[in-house]
């Protein structure tokens, strides 16, 4: 600090609160989530990117009154404010709500010293209501591009410590920037949301900002990956871009979504309904199947995240990435020979059958909790990522009912975009009947399923463990919609119906019921004429189901399949 009667300080640019808070940030995350977490990425958070000079220059450096303030101080300055985002008050808020900052967030998703922000000096411009006399750099959301595992993403985390995360005109245009530059260059985008809304003060410009981000999330979708991860709330008409992005993961008891909070329903439909109840993890990730998996906290999700992101490709013209695995392609799997009941009512848990099959046991489900009684996710065979689709026999005995057709129709669309494999394990012994269903709209939803699989041109294997009856036996990746490699395992019973139902219609009033069904079962209940027509490839030994998948996978990965030009289809939406 200078000192002297020619002189006289206005400002001295000090960091030590803020320098203490960080050092102390350890010892508050823990109490949050009373486990031990590494120190290493906090300690990053004063980062060499921040600043032209380091922390302690910046701590002793002062401003005089009579001598020219240079523009890298000013800069400087300008920096330190955007660091310090919404003030130690509200950043020991959101720690006391179980919650990261924003800054926290991106270092423990991105590789160490990879982050180059974007906009850090951006302000608001909003002259109304008071809002000229509060003016915090960056605008509530930082921006901008790093790696994981060496992998470009582009990123935005909004800062609820900043007007509440409040979308405003400058921080959309932020947003729209990051969504411009990952569609030019080919990389996907992650936001994480913490936001209140739109800013009320800036009236239709706020909602603007929200239709320019909606713009580029739908002409991102099929092109780069997009995913939302809700850290925080996200309400009103905010929820729309995470609704057009390709994922949605959600924190729990942190994280809530919904288009009307719990006091306007109460106006409008005097419902008594907490936040939780109305849009949080739990409802979105098992009743409404809006969000695709939900996390314990925030260290956790992006943990899970840095895991998702290394199963996707880049691009729509890009290659999942192949992970070398010391696990066989060849290895057989004696145990699959005997997973299946002879009784064909009794179930069994197709997961231990995927466990068994995928690299290394490693299977990362999606959606595991919405629509239980089909299965999707990603996992890898020989190296090579993979979408799997599989009907689970433990929860409605694999039927396909409204919610699973959506599910799974959804995600074979997106592999079929990013040029992701499909592995199909059929176990269905129809679609599920019922007024419920029909009156709900089974005929359209079950034809997305169908819809879907017809379309995709990327490599289809399925494999029939057990039942594949009716229309269902069509619409799960059957070779009539252009399956690559179908295959049965000895159990597999292909037919229009199972064999009780079939001889009750067909011998109605008979007296030898009995003796009809055995028949039938000899004739239909098998995969022989299947295979005598060609409609599968192969019976298989479930044991070396892993080695022909993988084999098959190797030889389709030069498939080249396009469909008839179109503007698009119209999928029964």
């Amino acid at each position: 600090v200078c000192t002297g009667t020619d002189y006289r300080i206005v400002s001295v640019v000090m960091l030590s609160r803020s320098l203490r808070r960080l050092g102390a940030l350890r010892a508050p995350l823990q109490s949050i989530y009373a486990k031990p977490i590494p120190l290493a990425p906090v300690s990053r958070l004063v980062s060499h990117r921040l600043f032209s000079q380091s922390p302690t220059q910046l701590k002793e450096k002062a401003t005089v009154v009579g001598k020219p303030v240079s523009m890298q101080d000013r800069v400087d300055e300008k920096r330190r404010l955007a660091f310090e985002a919404g003030g130690s008050k509200r950043v020991d808020q959101q720690h006391q709500k179980g919650k990261l900052t924003a800054r926290e967030r991106l270092e423990l998703l991105l590789d160490e010293g990879s982050f180059r922000e974007y906009d850090a000096l951006v302000e608001h411009r909003c002259e109304h209501f008071g809002m000229e006399k509060q003016i915090i750099p960056g605008d509530g959301v930082i921006t901008g591009y790093g790696t994981i595992n060496g992998r470009t993403v582009f990123v935005y985390s909004q800062d609820f410590t900043v007007f509440g995360g409040s979308l405003s005109e400058s921080h959309a245009k932020k947003i729209c920037k990051v969504l411009d530059k990952a569609m030019m260059v080919g990389a996907p985008v992650i936001g994480l949301n913490d936001s209140g809304g739109a800013r009320i003060q800036e009236g239709v410009d706020s909602l603007a900002g929200y239709a320019e981000i909606f713009q580029r999330n739908v002409m991102a979708s099929g092109v780069i990956p997009q995913i939302s991860l809700i850290m925080g709330p996200c309400a009103g008409g905010a929820v729309y871009s995470p609704a057009i992005t390709d994922f949605i993961f959600m924190v729990k008891d942190t994280s809530y979504m919904f288009v009307t909070g719990p006091e306007v329903v109460k106006s409008v439909t005097h419902e008594e309904v907490t936040q939780e109840q109305l849009g949080g993890a739990k409802t979105h990730t098992s009743l409404s199947g809006v969000a695709h998996c939900a996390f314990e906290n925030d260290i956790d999700a992006l943990q899970k995240m840095r895991e998702f992101f290394d199963y996707l490709p880049l691009s729509n013209t890009r290659d999942a990435p192949i992970r070398t695995s010391s696990d066989p392609a060849d290895r057989e799997i004696p145990s699959l020979d005997l997973l299946v009941p002879n009784d064909p009512n009794k179930p069994y848990d197709m997961h231990e059958v995927l466990s068994k099959i995928v690299d290394d046991g490693e299977f990362f489900e999606v959606q595991p909790n919405y629509a239980k009684n089909i299965m999707i996710g990603f996992a890898r065979m020989g190296g090579r990522t993979v979408g799997i689709v599989a009907n689970q026999p433990k929860e409605l005995a694999g039927c396909l009912d409204i919610d699973a057709s959506v599910k799974a129709a959804r995600w074979v669309r997106f592999c079929d975009a990013f040029s992701i494999p499909l592995v199909t394990l059929v176990d269905v012994p129809g679609f599920l009947p019922g007024t419920a269903q029909e009156h709900n709209g089974i005929i359209r939803h079950g034809a997305k399923l169908l819809y879907a699989y017809a379309e995709a041109t990327v490599p289809k294997i399925a494999v029939i463990t057990r039942k594949a009856y009716g229309g269902a036996y069509d619409v799960m990746s059957s070779k009539h919609l252009r399956g690559d490699s179908n295959y049965s395992w000895p159990s597999g019973q292909l037919a229009v119906m199972g064999s009780k139902g079939a001889v009750e219609i067909i011998f109605r009033g008979k007296p030898d019921i009995k003796e009809q069904e055995a028949k039938y079962n000899e004739r239909f209940a098998n995969p022989f004429p299947a295979a005598q027509r060609g409609f599968i490839d192969d019976i298989i030994r479930p044991r070396d189901t892993r080695r022909v998948i993988c084999e098959d996978l190797e030889m389709l990965s030069t498939k080249e399949l396009k469909n008839p030009w179109k503007k698009h289809g119209n999928i029964p939406l």
